[in-house]
């Protein structure tokens, strides 16, 4: 057992990450009667662990995500007759927004989505290379990764949708330039296709079809209004391969033809101050 205390950190900087990659057997326990100085997250890749704060045991397991409140007394470990594989950061919350943080003393998040499980590894990849090379901002980098996990939790609670759904959100913005079929976006998510039809019109309001058409034409409004494409070029960066398709898209969501809302956007231009 390692009986670990806050004070063991108290000679960093204020403001200092650290990071760590382990992956332990069950002899492996830390115990923090007094809890730490600053907050602690993890992020299980596999097998299972335990964290225990306020009296109350909880497991995690892979797609976990557990913030620890400074403050705190907590134990945390590998349970027996298991191995627990997981990366961890400590951070000082005086530079990550407050609303960004939890209030509990001990807080697990499941993460479904596949997708937000791949950016929440890869953010913490980027932590552990960042801390340990200390380049120039490695700092501002660190914390950039941490607000970027932050912020996908706090997506998650407040989204609404369905797990299945985001995760079909995710891959249509992913793959908006290409042909989208129901039936591949299904067996992503796990679903039949037509219960993920059912579903997404549930959460969302709107077909896959509408949502990936108007994901197309915000995009194409932003690329005519902020870059030198026109029209034809526009509608080949988002997807669309028929350009009277794109038209009448353009219209349904913007209400005005995408013609008419290039030379709206020169006259603009061209008005004097």
């Amino acid at each position: 057992m390692e009986l670990d205390h806050p004070s063991n950190y108290d000679g960093l900087a204020y403001g200092m990450v650290i990071a760590g990659h382990f992956h332990e057997r069950d002899t492996y326990s830390t115990v923090r009667p007094d809890g730490m100085s600053d907050w602690l997250i993890t992020y299980t890749l596999g097998g299972e662990g335990y964290f225990e704060a306020e009296g109350c045991e909880l497991r995690v397991r892979a797609g976990d995500v557990t913030l620890l409140k400074p403050g705190t007394p907590h134990r945390y470990g590998t349970p027996q007759g298991k191995s627990w594989h997981f990366v961890w950061a400590h951070f000082t919350g005086g530079f990550m927004d407050a609303n960004l943080l939890p209030l509990d003393a001990l807080t697990i998040r499941q993460i479904e989505q596949q997708a937000v499980r791949e950016r929440i590894y890869h953010a913490f990849l980027r932590i552990l290379s960042d801390s340990r090379e200390r380049g120039p901002y490695w700092h501002e980098l660190c914390l950039g990764a941490l607000r970027e996990v932050l912020m996908l939790l706090a997506k998650q609670q407040t989204s609404g949708f369905d797990p299945r759904i985001e995760e079909t959100l995710y891959l249509l913005a992913q793959r908006m330039q290409e042909t989208v079929r129901v039936e591949e976006l299904a067996h992503s998510v796990g679903l039949s296709a037509s219960r993920l039809s059912h579903l997404f019109k549930e959460n969302t309001g709107e077909s896959i079809v509408e949502a990936l058409n108007r994901m197309r034409i915000k995009q194409a409004a932003l690329l005519l209004a902020h870059t030198n494409r026109n029209a034809t070029e526009a509608a080949h960066d988002v997807g669309f391969q028929n350009y009277n398709h794109f038209t009448r898209q353009f219209r349904k969501y913007i209400g005005v033809t995408p013609s008419e809302y290039s030379q709206s956007l020169r006259s603009k231009e061209q008005r004097p101050n």
